[in-house]
């Protein structure tokens, strides 16, 4: 089996880039509902790309040491599956997903992408990527994935779709991310990554709403407080994203994402240590 990373991302967006000013959207004051099961929280590993290029093995240590329940793969490393899934083992990890290229769910790939999933244990595989010009693309997308959600759901496993900011742009009328979503099995993950759906144009809690129940992980973003904004410090309406999550989302993960500290390890950390003062650990 091919262990080479799977997934060099196609597109960094850099929030630096952004320069958006203005006050961040307050969560003072907010806390969970006690009474509703916590979701665990995973974190995405393409945060902490360059560490896990330098060192893989012992960036998962790191992250297991913070706190995290769950790691979501952006490559492997040239790590081998039965090697991840012990790395994962010896810090008490999971895996809570796994950003896999729209190739290799290619029916010529598709069993040895189930085999390697399946030795490290991981449920969720995540397509991070797709273009389509037309409605009509989109829709051949959106039968590919229902014939998937087919094939994995007897192995008890899911695909799904993440969220970037082309995905919101306007195809006839109707966003890309509509019409592929509106056309698929309720099987089918939407994982919605809230920065890049506000980068795209949209309203992450509108864009949940439309769609309860289909949100088994969901990126946590940072969007409009800078580069080294953390959950908090920034414009998304965080409050109303939990409140979905926990309520109408069905989600089983919260996944944290930051693409663009200059200090990721800290700034995962300081991510982790919002949620746990918010109630979410």
């Amino acid at each position: 089996m091919n262990t080479t990373p799977l997934l060099p991302r196609r597109q960094f967006l850099q929030l630096s880039a952004l320069g958006l000013a203005g006050a961040s959207l307050s969560l003072t004051g907010y806390a969970a509902d006690t009474k509703k099961a916590k979701i665990p929280v995973g974190l995405e590993l393409y945060s902490l790309r360059n560490e896990c290029k330098a060192d893989f093995p012992g960036t998962i240590e790191q992250v297991g040491k913070i706190g995290y329940r769950g790691v979501e793969f952006a490559g492997y490393w040239e790590r081998s599956a039965k090697d991840i899934r012990q790395m994962l083992d010896n810090n008490g990890l999971v895996a809570c997903g796994s950003h896999t290229p729209l190739e290799a769910l290619l029916p010529d790939k598709l069993a040895a992408t189930i085999e390697f999933n399946q030795i490290i244990g991981n449920h969720f595989i995540i397509c991070p990527w797709m273009v389509g010009k037309t409605r009509t693309e989109w829709l051949a997308h959106a039968r590919m994935f229902n014939e998937l959600a087919d094939k994995l759901k007897p192995l008890g496993l899911f695909t799904g779709y993440h969220a970037h900011q082309h995905d919101f742009e306007l195809i006839e009328g109707q966003s890309a991310w509509d019409i592929f979503f509106g056309n698929t099995k309720p099987e089918v993950i939407m994982q919605l990554d809230t920065s890049n759906c506000r980068d795209g144009g949209a309203d992450p809690v509108a864009v949940l709403n439309r769609y309860p129940g289909r949100v088994k992980t969901i990126h946590l973003k940072a969007n409009g407080g800078g580069p080294e904004a953390i959950i908090g410090e920034d414009r998304i309406d965080w409050p109303g994203v939990f409140e979905f999550c926990e309520t109408r989302g069905h989600t089983e993960w919260y996944v944290v994402e930051h693409e663009s500290s200059r200090s990721p390890l800290e700034t995962v950390r300081r991510t982790f240590q919002k949620l746990k003062d918010l109630g979410k650990v």
